[in-house]
């Protein structure tokens, strides 16, 4: 009876040794995991951090092993977007209005003194809308696009891209432009062009910065589901899925990943390019 009982209680110990290895063995195996992504130990700064794509390609890049900062003009957004991403204690989040050169300045040099590094991943995911008809649009909601959309992303990448330099590190920079582009949109004269704009602008940057090892990249999303096109009046969402092959609008995550990949060194030898994500 002893000998039963025994027998059983170094079985039970036996299965209780073997369970709590096993359990640290995932463990190692997920951290390993973490820590070999295709972005680990990067350091990642996304604009517009704060809702829809930005918000996405943060937690994508933080997915693949990243360290991001995420900035937005909304800081309480951006620090939200943290909340959601893994390894919370590395990562960090700043308001800071992309059209504002000082306001750039005074986050690259937080970042730089946090982190004792500039980033080496930049996605310019920020923008806005003031959609109107021209003879109906104030100068002033022309302005505003034109400042944070093209006139931040020139901003950005001039800040950050001379930061690299100094610190003589190779990078990936990745900018968000939009299908209205190309095909242009009704009631979008100052958002279109805006995008037009930062497209151009990535092949000439990608041509400067190439000697310096630093990518310069572009997505050209279709209509996406975010807070900008939720505003959109339902018989244009309806116009829109009507013209997509797909017949359907984009996901955030769907555009992150391509941002991701563009940010990785899976896309080592592109440069100047713009992918087009618009479902057909």
């Amino acid at each position: 009876m002893y000998r039963t009982t025994q027998n059983r209680t170094n079985r039970v110990s036996y299965c209780e040794s073997i369970a709590t290895v096993l359990f640290y063995w995932i463990e190692l195996q997920e951290t390993t995991f973490t820590m070999s992504g295709p972005l680990a130990g990067r350091l990642a700064l996304v604009t517009g951090a704060g809702s829809g794509i930005g918000r996405v390609a943060s937690k994508l890049l933080s997915r693949d092993g990243a360290i991001v900062v995420a900035v937005d003009r909304n800081g309480k957004a951006a620090e939200e977007t943290v909340q959601l991403l893994s390894n919370q204690g590395e990562n960090s989040s700043f308001e800071m209005d992309v059209s504002s050169s000082d306001s750039i300045s005074k986050v690259l040099e937080a970042t730089i003194e946090k982190y004792k590094r500039p980033p080496t991943i930049v996605v310019n995911s920020a923008g806005i809308t003031r959609d109107n008809f021209m003879l109906k649009m104030p100068e002033s909601d022309f302005d505003a696009v034109i400042n944070v959309n093209l006139k931040g992303t020139w901003l950005m990448l001039k800040q950050f891209g001379q930061a690299m330099a100094d610190h003589k590190v190779s990078g990936s920079m990745v900018n968000v432009s939009s299908i209205v582009a190309r095909n242009g949109n009704i009631g979008q004269s100052n958002y279109s062009p805006s995008k037009a704009g930062v497209e151009a602008m990535t092949k000439v940057v990608a041509r400067e910065f190439g000697r310096y090892n630093i990518r310069v990249n572009a997505v050209v999303p279709g209509f996406i589901q975010t807070p900008m096109t939720d505003t959109l009046p339902q018989k244009i969402k309806d116009m829109v899925v009507m013209q997509c092959a797909l017949r359907r609008f984009g996901k955030p995550e769907e555009i992150a990943e391509v941002i991701a990949f563009l940010a990785s060194d899976k896309s080592s030898y592109m440069n100047g390019t713009s992918v087009e994500v618009t479902g057909g």
